[in-house]
């Protein structure tokens, strides 16, 4: 089932169950998915992919992670736990993030593919990366990683 498919059904779900926080973050997640499709069609594109679906998602729930950041400060736990809520509400979309030992594996794996040498084929390592394994690597996480590997 595709992701599309997957966010209509989750939505047809919440409504049965009532469940009105979720079908709120559904409901974001459909908009901002017409939206990028929108775009994509100005553009001459179709739909966006499964991996474009992913970044949208990744990007949400980092917008959520600073949500969740400024109401903390601000002392408001009714808007922590609404951000708590949208954040595992799109992280149940992902699929499993890796671990640093994996994606160490990962970019050791890119990096043979691309025939990478220095810093300056980091590009073409993150870019393999991202074919592959998109949703599953925090690029926040890994582009430290990638130096790390390129420079040693």
């Amino acid at each position: 089932m595709s992701l599309r498919e997957t966010f209509t059904t989750s939505v047809k779900e919440a409504m049965k169950a009532g469940d009105k926080e979720r079908l709120s973050t559904l409901r974001l997640i459909q908009a901002a998915l017409k939206d990028k499709d929108i775009e994509a069609r100005g553009q001459g594109e179709g739909p966006i992919p499964e991996a474009a679906i992913h970044a949208m998602l990744q990007k949400m729930i980092k917008q959520g992670q600073e949500s969740l950041d400024t109401a903390e400060k601000a002392g408001r736990p009714e808007l922590v736990a609404k951000a708590q809520a949208e954040i595992a509400v799109l992280s149940s979309f992902l699929p499993k993030q890796m671990g640093e030992e994996e994606m160490r594996g990962a970019i050791k794996a890119a990096i043979a593919e691309t025939g990478a040498a220095g810093m300056r084929d980091m590009g073409k390592v993150v870019a393999a990366l991202k074919a592959k394994h998109a949703g599953a690597i925090d690029f926040g996480r890994a582009s430290p990683l990638v130096k790390e590997l390129l420079a040693g």
